[in-house]
């Protein structure tokens, strides 16, 4: 997502994403001494358990899941916006409609860290222990939404060193993590030479080898502070037309996409990037959908490209906006997303946009069998766990 609204896709790679608690204590290597009776005889070691300790944050996640009904499962798999920044009426909004996730936008920050932090908290105070994710863009440079945050961005980042992003994304990710967001939609890994193009001035890098190195090192720097999202999957340089405004379509070869367009994107997940965010971008040799609709590139991603973390839309509103026919019904449009394969559907609701109307639209297709109610299950799941991880830390 990108400059809607101020100018506006949990710690995962999909493996984190399947169980947010850590592992116990590994034995230690060799064979224990047998333990001494008082006498100084040895005794029989106690026979250890072959089964594993039980995962409390596993079993929170099962017990909820199993007590939701399809509906609010469906409205967790939503991530949206309410303008404004009064926490009641933000809280009030992600509550009304059981939503897993609040997008902020530029009308959302105040003009404090502290009164944002405040919001948050106001967010999490209704169900501390499973905490809507709260999503952001911090990109830095042309898309900032904390007036307090000094990092440079992508066009300041790509004169200098890989590790000057490292430290640019670690110091915005602290930031981010005071004030209670959970995730970043910063990590541009698309990557074009072309100066006219709508996405040169967020590059991390003009080249492959260079936007590579970059990408993974900022999501190296975002790692363990805040959920890291690479967009705007499969890469938004090859097109000089701006996807808030049309479709921007490519003929690119699946063969030259690979070469140009993919390396940010492995480099990404490579560095255990959780989120990865679909571009409203149309590869006519892949497919003739953009890739946020597109079974075929959430294929790729995850069968080829091995990412099995969260997998989330660019602004669904972005598509209305283009004036397309085909993409004025915001309902449609939601169910297109979440039966294409995303785990999320991020949206910032144009005027007349009814929430409720989207998630009984997705939770119809279910009951028609469009959409797997096993898929519905397994995303639910994954963005639970997430949110009690980030919980069970505040």
């Amino acid at each position: 997502m990108v400059r809607a609204c101020a100018t506006v896709l949990v710690a995962v790679g999909i493996s984190a994403l399947a169980g947010c608690a850590g592992a116990g204590p590994q034995a230690a290597s060799g064979t224990p001494a047998a333990s001494r009776s008082a006498t100084g005889s040895a005794s029989p070691a106690t026979p250890r358990s072959s089964q594993p300790a039980p995962d409390p944050a596993a079993a929170y996640v099962d017990a909820r899941l199993a007590n939701m009904t399809l509906r609010q499962k469906v409205a967790s798999l939503f991530m949206l916006h309410a303008p404004g920044t009064d926490p009641a009426a933000l809280r009030g909004f992600v509550d009304r409609y059981g939503l897993g996730g609040l997008i902020l936008m530029g009308d959302n920050i105040p003009a404090t860290p502290d009164a944002l932090a405040a919001q948050t908290a106001a967010l999490r105070a209704s169900d501390p222990a499973l905490p809507p994710l709260v999503g952001i863009d911090e990109e830095g440079g042309d898309v900032p939404r904390l007036p307090w945050d000094d990092q440079p961005g992508g066009a300041g980042l790509r004169a200098l060193a890989p590790d000057a992003a490292r430290q640019a994304f670690a110091a915005r990710a602290r930031l981010l993590q005071q004030v209670g967001v959970t995730v970043n939609f910063g990590v541009v890994a698309d990557v074009t030479a072309d100066p006219g193009s709508f996405i040169a001035d967020r590059t991390l890098g003009t080249d492959p080898a260079g936007a590579s190195a970059r990408v993974a090192a900022a999501v190296a720097g975002e790692r363990g502070t805040v959920l890291s999202t690479l967009k705007h999957f499969p890469g938004h340089g090859e097109t000089d037309a701006d996807s808030h405004l049309a479709v921007p379509t490519t003929p690119l070869s699946r063969a030259d996409w690979e070469a140009r367009d993919l390396p940010p994107f492995r480099a990404g997940i490579d560095a255990g990037a959780e989120l990865v965010m679909f571009g409203h971008l149309v590869y006519s040799q892949v497919d003739a959908e953009p890739a946020s609709l597109s079974p075929a590139w959430h294929r790729i991603l995850s069968d080829e490209l091995g990412f099995h973390g969260v997998t989330i839309t660019d602004d669904l509103r972005m598509l209305q906006d283009t004036g397309l026919p085909q993409y004025q019904d915001a309902a449609a449009n939601a169910v297109a997303a979440v039966a294409a394969g995303n785990t999320m559907v991020l949206m910032v609701q144009g005027a007349g946009t009814d929430p409720g109307a989207m998630i009984d639209a997705v939770v119809a297709a279910v009951g028609s069998g469009r959409i797997p109610a096993a898929q519905v299950d397994a995303d639910a799941r994954a963005l639970l766990t997430l949110r009690h991880a980030h919980g069970v830390e505040e």
